[in-house]
């Protein structure tokens, strides 16, 4: 049902479980009669199969049937890229009224949970079953506790409030998963993934985390793949060889190894980093001081830096996974030099200082943005972030330069209120995800070269490529348009949430018009706009004093930026 429910999101349930029933079907027939031509099929390919079987396919999908005439894998690559992210033509799961779900739930449980996880997944077509499955467990969890209560409904919005939460969260983050490893390949997805179990799991061996990364990088590729019936499979599988080992792992995630097969995969995902050894070595004498270091680079290149990767992450949780690759990016090109010359233990000995580099601008970065935050509060960052972004992506519009500024002003709110060994990960994790987003953008709607070198030349220097951005001296301002700046009674009636987007956006537009507008310049303008705002709103006549008064900022900005009329 999930499968197909990803695939064809205008689909009824009624016809979806026709076109599920088909598949059971089969299945079955396939266990008495493995060598039937039908079963020897890869899973993907009989999903497909079926779907290309519906009668008017294309009066339903329009284009997307052409993909029928295509073989695999570029079949399944064609129906991927007809997915909606955000389907406006798929409603809310509605809810049975409070009155009737228990009853509904006591009597036709399959039922319910059905429509549950058919409207879950055509609404997200990204995330995986896995995940969709777990969230249906959350929701009979959620009626199992309510339907004891006396006010079911209160009850059931509350817990429905925090699922609805989960299910944009985890979206979130499988869709940016997937566009990693589709963008950067495997090797880049699994080194990221060493970086972080290494973190979480610090008294596991090196072999385990290394096989358990491989099998990850599988699963993902199969969700992302829409193989879910497989990759639903393999994480089972996964989740058991875990907890048949937890001890080997961590000695926190016992607890979720106890939990049905449903419930484990977001338990463990959620789970406290395990403490680390406290016998570490440093890895000075491992990998600087040793006079043999290019002999095992060059011995193994993958094995090395797999093991480097994972050594120095489990000592450094206070780290994001993109600064431990970077770190270990920074030693590779180390040794690639070092290596060719005459000494190079004296070359490479170094390394500490030139990888201390790397951590110092993060740290740095870290600090002053949450030192501007708490030192001027939410309006002034965004409005810092805005002058920032809006210099260095000018062609942006100015709606999704604010949206991509409300983004970031959040990862700063949440993260910076964190311990000091919390607020790393957190800002530069969430601050990935909101990159990869403008990335994938950028893609359909080429922004300029910075942005397209940022998004597309390293994972692990995405972060620090846009924050070394400048103005971009190629672009060509539009010419002053009086008709862009909106004055009238509306700045007045807004609520305090919209007069605050309207300053941003004026802000925007301005340095749109003007990137090398100075930070005087900047509040010249925009104290002359909240003193107008101000004036107006208190006249009889709003509409005719917007008019006058508008024109005069107009000119006065003009003035102020030295654009002519």
């Amino acid at each position: 049902m999930i499968t197909f429910a990803q695939y064809l999101q205008r689909c009824s349930y009624e016809g979806l479980s026709k076109l599920v029933k088909d598949v059971v079907d089969l299945a079955q027939k396939c266990v008495a009669h493995e060598d039937d031509p039908e079963c020897t099929k890869s899973l993907p390919t009989i999903f497909l199969d079926e779907i290309c079987q519906v009668e008017k396919l294309r009066d339903s999908y329009g284009a997307m049937a052409d993909c029928c005439g295509k073989a695999d894998p570029e079949r399944n690559e064609c129906f991927l890229s007809f997915k909606v992210h955000h389907p406006d033509f798929v409603q809310p799961y509605q809810r049975p009224a409070s009155d009737v779900i228990c009853k509904e739930y006591q009597d036709d449980r399959v039922s319910l949970l059905g429509h549950f996880v058919y409207s879950v997944a055509r609404r997200n077509p990204f995330l995986y079953a896995p995940a969709i499955l777990g969230l249906a467990a959350d929701y009979e969890h959620a009626l199992q506790s309510c339907c004891k209560e006396s006010d079911v409904g209160t009850c059931l919005d509350e817990k429905a409030a925090v699922i609805k939460e989960k299910v944009k969260k985890i979206s979130v983050k499988h869709q940016y998963a997937c566009g990693i490893l589709k963008k950067f390949g495997e090797r880049v997805f699994q080194a990221d993934k060493l970086a972080l179990l290494s973190q979480k799991y610090p008294r596991a061996p090196f072999s385990e985390l290394r096989k358990v990364t491989a099998e990850i990088k599988d699963i993902h590729k199969e969700c992302c793949d829409g193989d879910m019936v497989e990759c639903m499979d393999d994480k089972a599988e996964l989740l058991n060889y875990m907890c048949s080992k937890h001890d080997v792992f961590s000695s926190k995630i016992k607890h979720c190894c106890e939990k049905p097969i449903m419930e484990r995969g977001q338990c463990i995902k959620e789970a406290d980093f395990d403490d680390k050894p406290e016998d570490l070595p440093s890895l000075v004498e491992r990998y600087i001081q040793d006079k043999e270091v290019c002999k095992h680079f060059e011995a193994d290149h993958s094995l090395f830096m797999a093991e480097f990767v994972y050594e120095y992450s489990r000592r450094h949780p206070e780290f994001s996974t993109q600064l431990l690759l970077r770190v270990a990016k920074g030693y590779e090109a180390l040794l690639e030099k070092c290596c060719k010359t005459d000494n190079p233990a004296e070359c490479y000995g170094s390394a500490e200082e030139e990888l201390k580099k790397h951590i110092k601008e993060t740290q740095d970065v870290i600090k002053i943005n949450c030192d501007l935050l708490a030192a001027h509060g939410e309006p002034d960052f965004l409005k810092a972030i805005l002058i920032r972004y809006t210099k260095k992506m000018p062609q942006v519009s100015t709606d999704t330069l604010l949206e991509i500024g409300k983004k970031m002003v959040s990862v700063g709110t949440k993260c910076c209120q964190l311990p000091e060994d919390r607020r790393l990960p957190c800002s530069e994790g969430y601050l990935s995800i909101v990159i990869q987003d403008m990335c994938r953008r950028q893609e359909t709607t080429p922004i300029n070269d910075n942005v397209s070198h940022c998004c597309s030349d390293s994972y692990a220097y995405r972060r620090p490529c846009f924050t070394a951005l400048g103005t971009d001296d190629k672009y060509v301002p539009p010419a002053f348009n009086p008709d862009m700046f909106s004055f009238d009674e509306k700045l007045c009636t807004a609520s305090p949430a919209e007069q605050e987007d309207n300053h941003m956006k004026l802000l925007v537009n301005l340095i749109k018009r003007k990137p090398q507008m100075t930070e005087e310049q900047i509040k010249t303008i925009a104290d002359g706009f909240i003193a107008m705002v101000d004036k107006c709103c208190k006249q009889s006549d709003i509409e005719t004093c917007f008019g006058e008064e508008g024109a005069n900022l107009i000119v006065q900005s003009r003035a102020t930026l030295g654009i002519g009329a």
